[in-house]
């Protein structure tokens, strides 16, 4: 048994920590329920502060928590922190380096299909990754985001976690920790491509290297769930084993996983590097039929693991 999704996986996770360390304190911009968190508001209330629909006033109220010591999250839709609260995350979170931490839902074609582009996100990692003092958190389910959020309270600074909106496939069981080095391999199969993921799309990467395995490509799998590390020697290591390298990603083709990964093969080690990734708004639609219509099915990533051979 596992979380439903990423959002109640943050709820759990806040009340776990509350529980044994009272400086965990939830912001909510008029996103109690968006984050399935009305059990927290009603365990912990003095550690519930609502603003209402002002997400540029709750990461102001969250800095001001911060800078008094206590360890403040504010969650809400991916966009509607990263781009309409992105100056205040910018100015009065990142520069001053205070430890608040932000969970984003609703991230990608996968989190918002059927409201459409108003709340589907897919350039919330390439805003952050260009603001200096973020580390970016991409857990791939919610037995994921459960750990991410515990380890986003124990990260110094400020931190992003990237959560969907329950819809994700779960790939990890729920005690399997999030793993600081940034990456896990999943599957080792061979050294034909490295296919490297980052969040809701891994479980179809996955699907991916079981059909080329039965086509003869034998390829490994990485979920990459620390995004823009500052230190990269073992994944720098691990893709110098590799002569090919795809990467898929549910975000915007810049600024994302493939960009990171491009960066550090140029820089380190060169190495073909083929991304899958969006290059265009998404649509509404069944969230498995919209991903499968970007390209984003297992067999279609098979197919371009294929053609970059």
């Amino acid at each position: 048994m596992g979380y439903k999704g990423t959002r109640e996986a943050f709820a759990a996770a806040m009340i776990d920590m509350a529980r044994t360390d009272n400086r965990i304190m939830f912001v909510s911009p008029d996103s109690l329920k968006a984050m399935r968190a009305t059990g927290f508001a009603d365990e912990f209330p003095d550690a519930y502060v609502e603003v209402g629909i002002a997400e540029q006033n709750s990461v102001a109220v969250a800095s001001g928590l911060a800078s008094c010591g206590q360890i403040p999250f504010v969650g809400t839709y991916a966009g509607f922190l990263t781009m309409r609260a992105c100056e205040q995350m910018r100015t009065f979170v990142a520069y001053p380096n205070l430890n608040v931490k932000f969970v984003g839902i609703n991230a990608g074609l996968y989190g918002g299909e059927r409201e459409g582009v108003t709340h589907q996100f897919y350039e919330d990692v390439a805003i952050l990754a260009s603001i200096p003092n973020f580390t970016i958190f991409t857990p791939a389910d919610g037995n994921q985001t459960y750990h991410a959020v515990k380890a986003a309270a124990a990260t110094d600074g400020p931190v992003y976690v990237r959560a969907g909106s329950g819809r994700e496939v779960d790939v990890y069981d729920v005690e399997t920790p999030f793993n600081p080095e940034g990456f896990t391999v999943l599957k080792d199969y061979g050294t034909d491509t490295l296919v490297l993921s980052s969040g809701f799309v891994l479980s179809r990467a996955l699907k991916a290297a079981e059909i080329l395995k039965e086509q003869g490509v034998n390829v490994t799998v990485a979920d990459v769930n620390i995004l823009y590390k500052k230190d990269n020697d073992k994944l720098i290591d691990l893709m110098s084993k590799f002569e090919k390298i795809v990467t898929v990603e549910d975000h915007n083709i810049n600024g994302g996983l493939g960009s990171y990964i491009s960066r550090l093969a140029c820089e380190n080690k060169p190495v073909f590097v083929k991304r899958m990734a969006l290059e265009t708004f998404g649509e509404s639609g069944p969230a498995d039929e919209v991903l499968d219509h970007y390209g984003f099915s297992g067999e279609n990533i098979a197919k371009t693991v294929q053609e970059n051979l």
